[in-house]
């Protein structure tokens, strides 16, 4: 069996077949299916990944990250610590799974 071909694509180029799949595959949205990939030069970007027949795509996507503090987020949601443990403990912007992208065609 043959291998399906990798390559990367930004969202906004992404072919109406993409779409359609990604639409299919993520019905509910993909949020919680971005994961952050590394580059070899050190940068990163934001990713879901979908499948065609004959392709393997990972698709670049936009991702804004509120770097509030936790005194922010109380005055900004009203949350206090004392009543309630913050719903950002445990969680940060790294815990997304990171994918290699060593075997994907950018």
């Amino acid at each position: 069996m043959e291998q399906k071909k990798r390559l990367v694509v930004s969202y906004k180029n992404c072919s109406e077949d993409v779409l359609q799949a990604i639409k299919e595959k993520y019905p509910l949205g993909y949020g919680d299916a971005i994961r952050k990939i590394e580059k070899p030069n050190g940068e990163s970007f934001h990713a879901i990944t979908v499948d065609l027949e004959d392709v393997s795509y990972l698709v670049k996507v936009n991702v804004k990250i509120d770097h509030l503090t936790e005194e922010e987020f109380e005055k900004q949601f009203g949350a206090n610590s004392e009543d309630a443990d913050s719903p950002m403990e445990g969680k940060s912007e790294e815990s997304a799974d990171n994918v290699s992208q060593d075997s994907y065609d950018e």
